[in-house]
């Protein structure tokens, strides 16, 4: 089994973490930018794909980049 974890991506259960302030948000990602969900869903079909049968016990991040900041979200 694997697994996605993704950072803050604009739909609307995640809208509290950013709504009114999505600049000020954005500009801690090395991206300046939040995700949206199309960054995602490439990465979940890949892993969902006969391409990926051979990965297995992976947890896939994709948060722009934020991890390389070492801030924790």
């Amino acid at each position: 089994m694997n697994a996605v974890a993704p950072a803050v991506i604009k739909t609307r259960f995640a809208t509290a973490l950013y709504e009114g302030r999505e600049e000020q948000v954005a500009a801690t990602y090395p991206l300046r930018r939040l995700g949206v969900p199309e960054d995602v869903a490439g990465a979940v079909v890949f892993l969902c794909s006969h391409d990926a049968a051979w990965i297995t016990g992976q947890t896939l991040v994709i948060d722009g980049g934020v991890t390389l900041t070492g801030t924790v979200r």
